[in-house]
């Protein structure tokens, strides 16, 4: 359970990378996957979820409103469940969906947030020297909703699956394994498409 927490924290914190700090694509599944993964003491997997990852968000583009799936969360769901034993094939796609699930959640709180942010500038505009607290207020709120997402999604989903998996029929775990083969298949299909319509 501690390691479990530990990645909940770390892909919060790399989640924070996509907009509100640092950027420095530290939150892209390709970097993400692999720190992950080191973390829980399994490399390989966490390279394999960060590239799954990476070719399967690649080509989703956050224009017109559009909150692309988040590639830290992905890792983050994906590699704490499988430090709860769950095998890759099946944690990576609770990732995938938490992932999604996650844009959306996003979209409400920057909806939600709007109306705190305006109170924020009126308290800048009248103590400049507010500015700090505003700063670490807004990203530790930040924070603490990307922990409790990725966290609770891992115990809501997590820990019956660990209980389920067992008894899952042999075929269709080997049905999941070639599902989750496909996945880099599925994203280099998407970026052909994409790269043939740019030639045109």
């Amino acid at each position: 359970m501690t390691l479990l927490l530990l990645l909940c924290l770390l892909g919060a914190l790399l989640e924070l990378d996509t907009t509100y700090a640092f950027q420095l694509t530290f939150s892209r599944g390709i970097i993400a996957g692999p720190l992950l993964g080191l973390v829980s003491g399994d490399a390989l997997t966490g390279l394999q979820v960060g590239v799954f990852t990476e070719l399967l968000f690649i080509d989703v583009s956050p224009l017109g409103g559009t909150l692309p799936p988040s590639a830290a969360v992905c890792c983050a769901i994906t590699l704490a469940l499988c430090s709860l034993q769950i095998p890759a094939y099946a944690a990576f796609f609770v990732g995938v969906v938490g992932a999604l699930v996650f844009a959306q959640v996003e979209l409400a709180m920057r909806r939600a947030r709007a109306g705190w942010i305006a109170q924020q500038e009126q308290k800048i505009r009248r103590n400049p020297n507010y500015l700090r607290h505003a700063v670490v207020e807004a990203l530790s709120l930040s924070f603490m909703g990307n922990f409790v997402f990725i966290l609770a999604v891992c115990l809501a989903v997590g820990l019956p699956l660990a209980k389920v998996m067992p008894l899952v029929p042999e075929k269709l775990q080997l049905a999941g394994k070639f599902s989750y083969m496909a996945v880099p298949w599925i994203g280099l299909a998407t970026l052909l498409s994409t790269f043939r319509l740019k030639t045109r």
